[in-house]
């Protein structure tokens, strides 16, 4: 088959990296967002998928909008008969979906219908989901409404990271697609329209989110801590430093107390209290600084039982 692949950041590389191996598939092109800067000299290099497509000598095209006639007419010259987008960036349209002769399709980072939007990852973790996995689905012009033809899940341990999701999923993604790619070809798989009452929406995620809020629940916190790393983290200001929360966990406090209010510290850590029970912060680290242990971080530094840390800091973005 004639493929087409649309991706940009390092989740696609893996399904990339599967097809270029793959006996079915001839990438005949691969589509990616323009190169942006990045990083603290806002430097612009080419992303992952673009540098891996460059090394297989496969043909990389980075059109600023993808749904300018100029772009359609590019697609179209190719003649590709499947075309497969993993975090590409962009929505196709109806003239994009309509030129390979297989249809487009997604691998979509969480189980559809649940999670559909930017941040299906981070989402399941900050609310606590039990499951999460990838979906293959054909795509429609709404956003990750199209039909599911195939899902692969995982389970949630209560110390799963976002950055340890977003790399087993990137994986997972790619297992999927070529364990379904000879179906795909065939035009066998048998598509399931999703249960719009179960449909949920993973917005994008935003530094201002990155503030910890002490009103709220210590499982809360707590899961956002794990769901946030590594970007964009979970920030505190203490003595009039910043600090990233790395490690954290709950402890059933139930004493009159301020959220944000500090009430024990040690070398297990510093336990805080929260809008319900409290939180035990383990591991921190500094601003361009290495991660730390509390107790290392105590070595150097004084904190005080009965303080209360700024419940406001998540506004101030």
């Amino acid at each position: 088959m004639r493929v087409v692949f649309a991706g940009t950041p390092d989740f696609a590389v893996p399904s990339l990296e599967a097809l270029l191996d793959s006996s079915l598939a001839d990438v005949v092109a691969v589509y990616c967002q323009p190169d942006r800067p990045s990083g603290r000299g806002r430097t612009i290099r080419p992303g992952p998928v673009k540098s891996k497509a460059t090394k297989a000598a496969v043909p990389v095209f980075q059109p600023e909008r993808i749904n300018t006639p100029e772009a359609i007419a590019q697609l179209k010259s190719l003649k590709p008969d499947l075309m497969i987008v993993v975090a590409y960036g962009a929505l196709l349209k109806k003239q994009h979906l309509e030129i390979p002769r297989l249809g487009c399709f997604n691998l979509h980072a969480s189980l559809l219908p649940r999670w559909r939007g930017a941040a299906p990852i981070q989402r399941a973790i900050e609310a606590g989901d039990g499951l999460s996995g990838v979906s293959l689905m054909r795509i429609v012009e709404a956003l990750d409404a199209g039909p599911v033809l195939a899902q692969s899940a995982i389970n949630l341990c209560e110390q799963v990271t976002g950055g340890w999701l977003h790399d087993r999923l990137s994986k997972m993604a790619a297992g999927l697609l070529i364990e379904n790619l000879p179906a795909l070809a065939s035009g066998k798989l048998k598509e399931q329209t999703q249960n719009i009452s179960q449909v949920t929406y993973a917005k994008k995620l935003n530094r201002k989110e990155s503030w910890v809020d002490w009103t709220g629940s210590a499982r809360q916190i707590e899961r956002q801590i794990r769901a946030f790393d590594p970007w964009p983290g979970c920030m505190f200001s203490i003595e009039g430093k910043t600090l990233k929360i790395l490690e954290a966990s709950t402890t059933s406090h139930h004493e009159s107390a301020t959220p944000g209010q500090i009430l024990e510290v040690g070398p297990e850590g510093i336990m805080v209290q929260s809008g319900q029970d409290a939180i035990r912060i383990e591991k921190v680290q500094k601003p361009g600084g290495k991660a730390m242990r509390v107790a290392d971080y105590l070595n150097g530094h004084s904190v005080r039982i009965g303080i209360i840390l700024d419940t406001a800091s998540h506004e101030k973005g």
